[in-house]
């Protein structure tokens, strides 16, 4: 059994200060640094760090994210390498990984799940995984104490809301927008519109994840929100720099404006 640190208490104890939680994606795998650049973003102020383990076919993801998940690719990251680069970092924040079913299912339940729990991954995100199809999954995730975080679409209607959000652990990850990930130039209305129907749901921790590129954008999201996920505008900068003090740096900007202005 796991005994890695909580999501959803790490972001309750954000909560509950009166702040919002900041959750940031960074691909795995994506430069030689990337293990630094994952401690160099807990140490500017992220509550939790997705980590992406690339796939050939990602459905959700943007030409950002589809671009850094063949660089990881091509220089020989696996799920497999990802995993094992984590083991024995002991980051300063818990990880969640995001990824496909196809990487689950090909590898095992059991296994998959183990190897995440060994890694000290505290939950997972499959959004490709049906919610008619979630049982198939939960038992090995609940089995080494993996939260599985659920998605909430806009187009979510709201009898099978309330059922995804009973069955989400961790939190429940409001989509902003109908599409793919990536920076958009304002804050989808759909971005309001779903942390407001997922928050009358729930009482777990309601964050707003996809088309959040600016910390502006951050901001808009967490006024109904618990807080944000920021991805594309990360990766972004991993891309651009490769530095891991750079992305530090711009997450900082994330945490500084959702503390001042929420």
């Amino acid at each position: 059994m796991s005994e890695n640190v909580q999501i959803e208490s790490v972001l309750r104890k954000r909560i509950d200060s009166g702040k919002k939680a900041l959750v940031v994606y960074i691909t795995g795998g994506l430069g030689e640094d990337w293990i630094q650049t994952m401690h160099s973003v807990i140490e500017a102020g992220a509550d939790v760090v997705e980590i992406g383990i690339p796939f050939s076919d990602p459905v959700m993801d943007g030409p950002i994210i589809q671009m850094a998940n063949d660089s990881s690719m091509e220089s020989g990251s696996t799920p497999v390498t990802i995993l094992n680069d984590l083991r024995g970092e002991n980051p300063a924040a818990p990880l969640a990984v995001m990824t496909y079913y196809n990487l689950a299912y090909r590898m095992g339940h059991e296994r998959f799940a183990s190897g995440l729990a060994s890694a000290g991954i505290s939950g997972c995100i499959l959004p490709d995984l049906p919610l008619e199809e979630f049982d198939i999954w939960s038992e090995s995730a609940t089995n080494y104490a993996i939260e599985t975080i659920l998605l909430a679409a806009p187009t979510t209607p709201d009898e099978r809301l309330v059922e995804l959000c009973s069955r989400s652990s961790g939190f429940v990850y409001a989509v902003g927008l109908l599409g793919v990930t990536g920076i958009r130039s304002e804050l989808a209305d759909s971005a309001i519109k779903i942390a407001a129907r997922v928050k009358t749901a729930t009482s777990k921790p309601v964050l707003v994840g996809v088309g959040i590129g600016t910390p502006e954008q951050a901001v808009q999201a967490c006024e109904v929100s618990d807080g944000v996920i920021v991805g594309s505008a990360v990766v972004q900068e991993m891309l651009n720099s490769a530095s891991p003090e750079k992305v530090g740096e711009l997450v900082s900007t994330f945490r500084n404006a959702l503390d001042k202005n929420c």
